[in-house]
């Protein structure tokens, strides 16, 4: 990919925040970079701002394309959906069969599948690939996940790893594997991202309305609580927010804003395949609830002049009440990353992905929105085994978890006793108590099911299946 005069190695469509600083971020890294876009303005802000560096922006799709070394390599950042289609088949036209197409926005995986089979047919190299940081992270090192077209992708690893984010020197891309695991994998992190945001949440609601702390003490909460083991990229932002004032007042910021939660659809594809797959991700499913729980704002304040509101505060001690509380994060946050691992390795061997998790938690280590202290210890259980069935069955996990599921249970108890609403919380400690549980009461279910529709059951110790005639039959 030498560049020649006038030549730009490297394409971008979409200049909108994320591809605007993804270009500027690799012509800082020495690569000369083109970027087109319909929309005027951005083409301009790109020019502007890459003045004094060796990038360029176009509005004519054509000039654009003759602008680039051949063979060209492309990137998408566009909304996912109906849109890549149609950029895609305005590109068609004006390519050569051995260009590199690469879908770097958050589509479908089933969409990413279907172009796969699409452009190869055309004698286009295409692969989807995640993108995970937000605006500063594809400005200074964002965490990518490519899936699909390995050789398309080796001739673009230059370029990722020197932009990439860099966790002990090592960049946080690698290639994710075959197909649309790519996307897959992107979707799944933003499950957990989901998870995540809605126990920071909860915590929020269970320190503002429990221990009726204000906002300096709850951002001195989520400060310390940055500066040990639950530091993370959400943490750390969360305690930034909590010092941000409404611009010409004395107040926060937060307390201005609406509480209805809106989503892109991601988080509800991860739920959505979690149960194509048979793989519970409670926490995750729950976060997801509540952002759409969360719209419908009318019927909430309709609800609440209804029904007496008697949540309570919470009789305790506030200094040991907040330990038991970091330990419940700590907690429920292995379990949404457990969930989510767990949900990869079914996709894995459904979708023959062949995924090394401990290869995407080291990437998911800097750059990404998921960053966190506690991908390390993901990272060592999968580099210990790369086959772990699941993470809850590493024992260094398994003493982290059995160490702070007490603080799980305390806060649970006191939140559901003063009628404060905690349901990731809630939904994480039922997940880790039914996965340990070596008996759960699905036999009853089983019993149900055969007694109404004759669904059949299994015997313990016995093969085959079995049918019972619960009750006679009247012989009237």
């Amino acid at each position: 990919m030498s560049i020649t005069p006038n030549k730009y190695a490297f394409g971008m469509i979409g200049l909108g925040t994320m591809g605007r600083s993804l270009l500027l971020n690799m012509a800082d890294h020495g690569f000369a970079v083109a970027g087109h876009d319909k929309d005027t303005s951005k083409v301009a802000s790109l020019n502007e701002e890459g003045k004094d560096k060796n990038v360029k922006g176009f509005g004519d799709a054509k000039e654009f394309i003759q602008s680039l070394t051949t063979p060209r390599a492309i990137m998408m950042l566009v909304p996912a959906g109906k849109i890549v289609d149609s950029v895609i088949e305005e590109l068609i036209p004006l390519l050569d069969k051995g260009d590199i197409l690469i879908d770097g926005g958050n589509s479908h995986f089933t969409d990413t599948n279907r172009r796969v089979d699409e452009l190869e047919s055309q004698g286009l190299h295409f692969f989807g690939m995640g993108v995970s940081g937000g605006e500063e992270g594809a400005r200074r090192g964002p965490s990518m996940m490519p899936g699909g077209d390995k050789d398309a992708y080796n001739v673009m690893k230059p370029i990722f790893e020197a932009i990439a984010a860099k966790v002990d020197g090592v960049p946080c891309v690698t290639y994710i594997g075959p197909g649309a695991s790519g996307h897959f994998v992107k979707m799944v992190h933003n499950g957990i991202e989901y998870g995540l945001m809605q126990l920071i949440a909860e915590t929020y609601e269970i320190l503002k309305n429990g221990l009726k702390l204000d906002n300096e003490a709850i951002r001195k909460v989520f400060t310390k609580w940055n500066e040990g083991r639950l530091q993370s990229f959400l943490m750390d932002i969360t305690k930034d927010i909590f010092a941000i004032k409404a611009p010409g007042t004395d107040h926060l910021l937060i307390d201005d804003i609406k509480d209805e939660a809106k989503a892109k659809g991601t988080g509800k594809w991860t739920s959505q395949v979690a149960m194509d797959l048979q793989a519970p991700i409670p926490t995750i499913d729950s976060a997801v609830s509540m952002r759409d729980l969360s719209k419908y704002k009318q019927l909430r304040e309709q609800a609440s002049a209804l029904y007496s509101n008697d949540a309570t505060p919470l009789n305790v001690n506030t200094d040991e009440f907040i330990s038991a509380l970091e330990q419940a994060f700590y907690f429920s946050m292995i379990i949404t990353y457990a969930q989510g691992m767990h949900l990869l390795s079914r996709a894995s061997e459904e979708y023959n992905y062949n995924l090394k998790l401990g290869e995407i938690a080291k990437i998911w280590r800097g750059g990404c929105i998921i960053r966190s202290a506690f991908l390390n210890d993901i990272f060592n259980a999968y580099q210990k085994d790369a086959k772990l069935a699941h993470l809850l069955l590493d024992n260094g996990v398994r003493n982290l978890v059995s160490d702070a599921v007490k603080g799980a249970r305390r806060v649970l108890s006191a939140t559901i006793a003063a009628g404060i609403a905690a349901p990731a919380y809630a939904a994480s400690l039922s997940y880790f108590d039914n996965f340990r549980n070596k008996r759960m009461p699905s036999n009853l279910t089983q019993a149900q099911r055969d007694y109404f529709g004759a669904h059949t059951y299994e015997l313990i110790g016995k093969e085959g299946v079995f049918h019972t005639q619960w009750v006679e039959k009247s012989n009237d």
